[in-house]
């Protein structure tokens, strides 16, 4: 092996060596995950960049920017990293882990040309095609009801559901004014549900599913958001049902990806919606959904790093991704504004308090100003806890959430709701 590489389980023997892990991102995601990977006996040293304040608790945050690729690699070089977990998308689509894999470090996500896959949403339409993979039909022209998405990257605010006229021709020159093209989709009804899959070419194991809320304020009322919180186990989709979509949806595109000359390796998430005509794809991201994995990972039993070095290396061969048996609910706080002009700056308060009460709250946009922890971002703080069941979990992540104040705060208290009634 090159240097900074490592071995899967089977190569390096029955355990893994211990593993430096570099962590790309700042956000909520990322600290879900620097939180689940400090659990693992494999860990050498934990390293972020730029990582936040809630990270730092767990390892060495570094000033370095997601796409600065050079940089990364140098710090790489320095500190004997041999996995990189990068979180957001964008660094992934102009081809970060190319550049490190080009220099022998492992890399937890895919290269440029299968990061199209939510880099662009023609090229997933494409993709879909040809490996016979269930979307919604694109239209011609806007008119309601339909979607109108734009082509690339939007940090998930790039969706326009229109179920009227008006709102089509608002929605195209909105779509337009983010750059490229504008897909545009029939308007498909169900459950939607996102379903992560860890991958390493043409294998394939499902995580947990999730379902997250997109819309800004309860009832799926205000704009679309990267997300203001989530829930998992799904009542409706259970292990026996994930596999069945990841047999239909997952597998079917990453043989299409390695016939294509773009093999897989990451995380591929579906966002799916469960029609009473079959599952339908929304869209793919080329990594962990956020606020998905804040819901997601505190559920996942086992070592999380020996799953993802696994990957990382090539090969799922006796990996195993086991949610146990508690319900897991995120709640989203973000600043006043967002999610169009979020304010920045704010004192937080009561974060010690939540955590003391058993909630986990993971930083999304923090950050220390003279020793005191501050906003700096549109989703500020992830407030998630366990329970026994959805309701308890949902109870306990309110209770937590009441312990938190900001100025201009703003939060859904719907997550998990119509779960809850549900299983009543």
């Amino acid at each position: 092996m090159k240097p900074n590489t490592i071995a899967s389980p089977a190569e390096a023997g029955t355990k893994l060596a211990r593993v430096n892990v570099l962590i790309v991102g700042a956000g909520g995601r990322e600290h879900a995950l620097a939180w689940k990977i400090a659990q693992s006996p494999n860990l050498g040293d934990l390293h972020a960049a730029p990582g936040n304040p809630g990270i730092a608790a767990l390892g060495t945050c570094h000033p370095l920017r997601p796409d600065d690729a050079e940089a990364l690699l140098d710090l790489c070089r320095q500190l004997a990293v041999s996995l990189v977990v990068v979180g957001p998308e964008a660094p992934l689509v102009a081809g970060l882990a190319d550049a490190l894999r080009h220099a022998g470090v492992a890399v937890l996500g895919p290269t440029a040309a299968a990061a199209r896959i939510e880099g662009s949403k023609s090229f997933a339409k494409e993709v879909m095609r040809a490996a016979g993979v269930p979307t919604a039909s694109e239209l011609a022209e806007a008119r309601a009801p339909c979607v109108v998405k734009a082509d690339g990257l939007a940090a998930g605010k790039g969706v326009f559901v229109c179920r009227t006229d008006a709102e089509a021709r608002l929605a195209l020159p909105r779509a337009r004014a983010l750059g490229g093209p504008v897909v545009i989709e029939e308007l498909l009804e169900g459950e939607e549900v996102s379903l992560l899959a860890l991958c390493a070419g043409e294998e394939a194991l499902a995580l947990a599913p999730a379902q997250d809320f997109k819309r800004l304020r309860d009832g799926n009322e205000g704009p679309n958001t990267g997300g203001m919180g989530s829930y998992s186990p799904v009542p409706f989709l259970g292990p026996e049902q994930a596999e069945e979509l990841v047999e239909t949806i997952h597998r079917p595109v990453l043989r299409e990806l390695a016939a294509g000359g773009a093999p897989f390796q990451g995380i591929l998430y579906a966002g799916l919606m469960l029609t009473e005509d079959g599952p339908r794809v929304l869209e793919f991201n080329c990594r962990f959904g956020d606020p998905e994995t804040q819901a997601i990972l505190p559920r996942l039993e086992g070592d999380l790093l020996e799953a993802l070095a696994a990957a990382a290396s090539g090969s799922l061969a006796g990996v195993e991704l086991v949610a146990g048996s508690h319900a897991a609910v995120t709640v989203v706080l973000a600043a006043a504004g967002y999610p169009d002009a979020p304010e920045t700056g704010v004192p937080l308060a009561g974060v010690e308090a939540a955590s003391a009460i058993g909630a986990l709250v993971f930083h999304a946009g923090t950050a220390l100003r003279r020793g005191s922890l501050v906003g700096a971002g549109g989703r500020v703080l992830n407030v998630t806890a366990l329970g026994a069941s959805v309701a308890e979990a949902r109870e306990r992540a309110y209770r937590a959430v009441d312990r938190i104040d900001f100025p201009g705060m703003q939060y859904r208290r719907d997550i998990a709701l119509r779960a809850v009634h549900a299983a009543a």
